[in-house]
């Protein structure tokens, strides 16, 4: 597990020396900023005195009121300075602090910036090095620019929550946030490559990446197909690939990739070739009767356990897995081994852990260096320093 410190290293990380203001909340751009602190970047978290980040207490209650796992999850390595950006002094502190900044990061709706007085054009002539990188729903432009943006309306609009494996399986919500992550990492790609080119010119400038971008981005083989070919690409729709209960859990199963999958699936499951029926001599027929084959393989994977199906599958190289539960990922052993859990340091409320970053840089270590941090924990730390014109680190 990677330690609350870095103690005893000595190299540099990527990102220090690299100043982030950190306007962000709820889970895309905090996501962002949380990479750029993870990697050496000095993140201060701009927060609402007196609530801070939504993400706080949108969980309700909780033995952290405010430090909740969910907040806890999307800050570590960041700073936090809690103001009230309607009075006068805070927002000139604001100011202050981009003079002396790098990036300066919000996923406000359009116009809330520029009605602070923080806009892209209000900064750059503060600090013409200014990165400035915008995330909204929709983008900063066109016919949504004013609706709220959110994830699971990112995956609706995007045409991402209309694709199922089946047209029987019922529309539903994908409970993990996908908008939001990858708009975050998006975010993080725009601004490392400003920061780049910002050594090539000397001049700063404004990235832009929405939930709505970033979902269709995601779909760039399915949307090329579509465009190109009119005809639908669905990965979860091939007719030798699904998800099947077994005597005691389920197996995840991809007949692809190889000459014919079918025949070995066969074989796996203790069956006749199927392959060798005029129904299902190749991909298409085989497409054809979907319905067909999975009413087979269900009925089959259902006779056995878990172990037993992965096994026969493995030992004719057919690519499986069980399905887990996200409490089975996390105490797997592979987990372990990647070093995936990080511990902070523990509240009243018990342990911190956290999932560490998913990037391993043989020169720079992953570690948590600042805990994830009470609300306006820096204020003195980082305001201090407006006074003297001194840099915090």
């Amino acid at each position: 597990m990677a330690p609350d410190t870095n103690a005893g290293y000595s190299r540099p990380l990527p990102l220090d020396g690299v100043r982030v203001l950190d306007f962000t909340q709820v889970m895309m751009g905090p996501c962002c900023t949380q990479m750029l602190g993870d990697y050496g970047a000095d993140v201060i978290k701009i927060e609402r005195a007196g609530s801070g980040d939504l993400s706080r207490w949108s969980v309700g209650e909780d033995p952290d009121g405010g430090n909740n796992p969910v907040f806890a999850s999307l800050n570590r390595n960041k700073r936090s300075i809690a103001l009230n950006l309607k009075t006068t002094q805070d927002r000139a502190a604001v100011l202050r602090l981009v003079e002396t900044s790098d990036v300066v990061v919000n996923n406000f709706r359009p116009g809330v910036m520029e009605r602070m007085g923080f806009g892209y054009d209000d900064l750059r002539r503060i600090n013409p090095r200014i990165v400035y990188a915008v995330g909204t729903g929709f983008g900063l432009d066109g016919p949504y620019v004013r609706k709220g943006g959110q994830d699971v309306l990112a995956q609706a609009m995007s045409g991402a929550m209309h694709r199922r494996s089946d047209p029987s399986v019922p529309l539903t919500v994908y409970p993990t946030a996908l908008a939001d992550y990858s708009a975050g990492m998006h975010m993080v790609q725009g601004i490392l490559l400003a920061l780049m080119q910002r050594e090539k010119t000397g001049e700063g400038q404004r990235i832009a990446v929405s939930l709505f971008n970033s979902m269709l981005a995601m779909q760039m083989q399915e949307a090329a197909v579509w465009m190109m070919r009119g005809r639908d690409l669905n990965w979860a729709a091939m007719p030798l690939s699904g998800v099947f209960e077994t005597l005691d859990g389920a197996v995840v199963m991809v007949g692809a990739f190889k000459q014919n999958p079918l025949r070995d699936i066969c074989t796996a499951l203790g069956m006749n070739d199927l392959s060798a029926d005029p129904r299902y001599a190749d991909l298409e027929r085989q497409k054809a009767h979907r319905s067909d084959l999975q009413a087979i393989f269900r009925d089959r994977f259902a006779t056995g356990t878990t172990a037993h199906w992965l096994e026969r599958l493995g030992d004719v190289d057919i690519l499986c897995a069980p399905v887990m539960t996200l409490a089975d990922a996390l105490d797997d052993p592979q987990t372990a081994c990647n070093g995936m859990i990080a511990e902070s340091r523990p509240t009243p409320a018990g342990p911190v852990r956290l999932v560490a970053s998913p990037i391993d840089m043989s020169a720079a270590p992953f570690a948590i260096r600042r805990a994830p941090p009470a609300l306006g924990e820096h204020n003195d730390e980082v305001l201090a320093t407006l006074g003297s014109g001194e840099d915090a680190a």
